[in-house]
């Protein structure tokens, strides 16, 4: 991976125009490599998956592709995305183009958007390394938005060192994303300075949060992990049981993620309604070369194309419901009203000062307080994600093993704002540790690939 030899050579595959694939060269490191959903100021698309938006022209480049560009990257293509970031409908076909590039090996790197799991589920379920930082480390700016306080753009790779090169050649301020100019925002220098071995892990304290999360793992993919916790121990890590907080008051009984939990004063998605309608307006606004110029256009551009666009319940089996949740957005038109700003103070509250600020902060039986150094959870399910996406909080996640099915299965690393070097640190360890338990990185099964099903016939279990 040192120096600078020449380029990956990568061809892209899925939709021709949803998102973008790079290569890169890096004075370090020669990469070819995915963007999802991102600007381009060129002659290839950025739609968000919706053909409403095919022929339209960006006003410039992302901000993350001009860091891109200037380490030398070079457009390869486009991979495929759920359309609108799965922000249109309640049931969706889901895509994550970004994450299976970088399975299926034909990128090492990409690049994704997450507002609440669409960077980490897919690299999750790809047996991928995501990583996800902090809302404000690296900048929105161009693109195609969901919300202010939770968007945030990483990276995916099949290591750790991999996925913390992209990670180091896009963060940085920017004049035009006010989360990148937070007065608390820390930034390190160089994120692959944290990469470290399994001798780290030596005294090293991680908490496993358990009420409605550990507790709800199946046992297959329980006994994989137990593979990697225990030999955590054998290095000499200390796994400790400890609980959200909030976990009664913010994780479904079903231990299954769901942002439209509680009532609307306390639910993630009455911030996702009004958030979106403005950031998504604000966004098409600047746009040239379409007459789609905001979320009222886009509805009805997919009401005049129903067959394709699945405008209606019926119209298209892979949006079952329409496109219910625009009809939702559009209703509350944007207005930060009490019920609006009620939930955000409640839901970031909940996920970061007795979430996962709290699980860090443990106490023991004897009364002991201990500051975790990161939190281990195995989270298909998704609520570990969605506690981190309220809080903006940065994870990372990679891969363990197989399921029963042959899916892959990922442990996921907590840790509070702006401290992306503490888990690339950790997450770095576990994947030398992993490598040297169980062999290296465990790639998925592919089953039913030339299938014509819609959806495919296969399930995974969560």
């Amino acid at each position: 991976m040192k120096g600078n030899k020449g380029k990956y050579e990568a061809r892209c595959t899925g939709c021709q125009f949803w998102s973008k694939t790079y290569a890169i060269n890096y004075s370090r490191s020669d990469q070819a490599d995915v963007l999802q959903n991102m600007a381009t100021k060129d002659r290839m698309q950025t739609t968000a998956g919706s053909w409403a938006l095919l022929g339209s022209i960006v006003p410039r480049d992302a901000h993350v592709v001009s860091r891109l560009r200037e380490a030398g990257a070079v457009i390869l293509g486009h991979a495929n995305m759920s359309e609108w970031a799965s922000v249109r409908s309640k049931a969706y076909s889901t895509g994550g183009g970004s994450a299976v590039s970088v399975s299926a090996n034909i990128v090492p790197l990409s690049f994704g958007t997450e507002t609440d799991t669409s960077i980490i589920g897919p690299s999750l379920i790809n047996g991928v390394v995501g990583v996800k930082p902090t809302v404000g480390l690296t900048s929105r700016n161009g693109v195609i938005p969901i919300t202010e306080s939770m968007d945030t753009v990483g990276s995916m790779g099949r290591t750790v060192y991999d996925a913390v090169l992209g990670l180091d050649a896009i963060v940085g301020p920017d004049k035009r994303d006010p989360s990148t100019l937070n007065p608390s925002r820390h930034q390190e220098d160089d994120y692959s300075a944290f990469i470290s071995d399994r001798h780290a892990l030596k005294g090293a304290k991680f908490g496993m949060p358990m009420k409605r999360c550990w507790d709800f793992v199946p046992e297959d993919q329980r006994k994989i992990a137990n593979k990697i916790l225990d030999a955590i121990t054998a290095a000499g890590g200390e796994l400790i049981e400890t609980d959200f907080p909030c976990a009664t008051e913010r994780i479904p009984e079903t231990g299954i993620w769901d942002w439209e939990f509680g009532e609307p004063s306390e639910s993630e998605f009455t911030v996702v309604k009004v958030e979106a309608y403005n950031t998504i307006n604000a966004y098409l606004s600047e746009l040239s070369n379409t007459s789609i110029k905001n979320l009222e256009d886009v509805v009805a551009f997919n009401e005049k194309n129903a067959g394709t666009e699945g405008a209606s319940p019926g119209d298209h089996p892979a949006f079952p419901n329409g496109q219910d949740n625009f009809h939702e957005i559009i209703k509350q038109c944007g207005v930060r009203d009490n019920t609006y700003r009620s939930a955000l103070a409640y839901i970031q509250e909940q996920s970061r000062w007795f979430g996962i600020d709290g699980a860090l902060k443990h106490v023991r039986k004897n009364g002991e307080s201990v500051d975790l150094d990161a939190l281990i959870l195995c989270d298909r399910k998704g609520v570990g994600q969605q506690m981190a996406a309220q809080a903006g909080y940065p994870i990372i996640c990679l891969p363990i093993g197989l399921d029963t099915a042959g899916f892959p299965i990922g442990l996921i690393l907590h840790q509070t704002a702006w401290k992306e070097g503490a888990l690339i640190k950790w997450a770095s360890a576990i994947e030398d540790l992993r490598n040297h338990a169980v062999g290296p990185r465990p790639t998925p099964t592919y089953r039913e690939h030339l299938s014509k099903n819609i959806p495919i016939a296969r399930k995974y279990t969560t």
